[in-house]
């Protein structure tokens, strides 16, 4: 009797602790703490075989090819109208490896790219942060503010470029210069802001006596706003102006790499339009030939900064850094000038996966690598109407390479992601690709941001 008593009472006491025990329903907790986005403006892979083969004399030896997952991703962009030849266009693996020119039609441009990497919308070129009808959406930023995080982008080109500004702005056309800087400086409560575009200065870091257009900086009052320390509303909603601390100079970049920093920083180095890209010289040279202008923070430099800006918010953060300049160079097929701006956004990566693993984790930070869509087409020598693969010459040697066109183009864009939330990209990459395999869309990586921060 006592036996049956002693188990009647063990069955009460965990009925009982089970019930306790039981959360209560409540809203999914975020995946990710830190969200990272760097972006490599006109990347392709062949671009990255060309970068590898310089640096090491082998193929994907970059930190990023050693990430947990990786996929591609379409960029094909949408049109507006029926009559466009490009109307419905999307990728098709089997044409992009049959027709060579197949990729150099219907392409993306950054605008359109970054609208759709940064809020998961199709949206026409030029398109800033707006849909197909002009119609503003909701960038990944603007949910991370919504959620109590810090939140800022970096670039190596022009701060009201496209890349930077489809993260933050809103906008009908990514040519709107001083509209998208007055957004993006008077009505986001982004925190950090930095690149290029100084008006006092040209691109080899020269000061002029006469100054460029300042349509990069928002216009001359809204220059004049930041360089007297007024620009800037109630970016954190407590009632309070929140103004802008304008940092020029590279030693104002480095010392904020460390230690203590304002609240919200717009960085603009003293150079035009890209930190390096531009400068004078043989722009035909060899990487690193052309000596550096010396007096410009490095993307790392202005990446390390930002991160030290932001990570004083205990809800985390969201940044976007931008390899603006790897498409300049391909634009204009600057093989030597493509190696230096690819391996500038390089030493950025390597700095980031350093900082997380020094002042953060895996498990609460998230970090993609990818581009937006490839310029140049760049293949190895002899292509078309077959492909041949970049050759390698050794390290410190130009690899074998050949441009075919002056624009972008519609090829494949690789994506890599190390964080405990990069696995929600399997659910996404459902293409297949015959030479690059498993792909997913663009939008996709909006879409696993916003569900890193908002689970459904």
């Amino acid at each position: 009797m006592k036996r049956t008593l002693l188990i009647a009472l063990l069955i009460v006491a965990i009925s009982a602790t089970s019930v306790t025990a039981a959360p209560a329903a409540g809203p999914k907790q975020p995946i990710a703490k830190n969200i990272i986005v760097m972006i490599s403006d006109g990347w392709g892979y062949n671009h990255l075989d060309a970068v590898s083969y310089y640096e090491y004399g082998k193929d994907a030896r970059q930190i990023y090819n050693r990430f947990p997952f990786q996929t591609a991703i379409t960029t094909y962009m949408a049109y507006k109208f029926e009559t466009d030849p490009c109307y419905g266009w999307g990728y098709d693996p089997a044409l992009a490896w049959s027709v060579f020119d197949y990729v150099k039609d219907c392409y993306t441009d950054s605008a359109a790219a970054a609208t759709a990497l940064s809020a998961g919308v199709k949206t026409y070129g030029g398109a800033i942060g707006v849909d197909l009808n002009g119609d503003p959406v909701q960038h990944a930023l603007e949910l991370a503010e919504a959620k109590g995080k810090a939140t800022g982008v970096g670039t190596s080109v022009e701060w009201t470029h496209a890349t930077p500004a489809g993260h933050v702005a809103h906008n009908v056309s990514r040519n709107n210069y001083v509209e998208i800087g007055q957004e993006m400086i008077y009505d986001s409560a982004t925190d950090v802001i930095m690149g290029c575009g100084h008006p006092w200065y040209d691109r080899d870091g020269q000061p002029k006596a006469v100054p460029n257009t300042f349509k990069y900086v928002g216009g001359e009052t809204t220059w004049n706003d930041l360089v007297a320390g007024t620009a800037g509303g109630d970016a954190d909603g407590d009632g309070v102006a929140d103004p802008w601390i304008l940092i020029q100079t590279r030693a104002e970049f480095q010392s904020l790499m460390d230690g203590p920093t304002p609240k919200r920083v717009v960085g603009t180095a003293q150079v035009y339009q890209t930190l390096q890209q531009g400068r004078d010289g043989d722009d035909s040279a060899e990487p690193f030939v052309v000596p550096l202008i010396d007096s410009v923070p490095t993307l790392e430099e202005m990446t390390l900064a930002a991160l030290n800006i932001l990570d004083n918010d205990p809800d985390g953060f969201f940044l976007m850094v931008e390899g603006g300049a790897v498409d300049w160079a391909s634009h204009d097929n600057q093989s030597g000038r493509m190696i230096e701006e690819a391996l500038d956004f390089e030493r950025s990566v390597e700095a980031v996966v350093e900082w997380v693993q020094k002042n953060s984790n895996w498990g609460e930070t998230l970090l993609i690598v990818t581009g937006d869509h490839e310029t140049g087409y760049l293949t190895g020598p002899g292509s078309d109407p077959a492909w041949t693969p970049i050759v390698n010459n050794g390290a410190g040697n130009l690899a074998g390479m050949e441009w075919h066109s002056g624009s972008h183009t519609n090829s494949l864009m690789i994506l890599s992601a190390k964080g405990d939330a990069a696995r929600l990209f399997n659910g996404y990459a459902d293409g297949f690709d015959p030479v690059y395999g498993r792909y997913a869309d663009n939008t996709d990586v909006a879409k696993v941001i916003f569900w890193t921060m908002d689970p459904q």
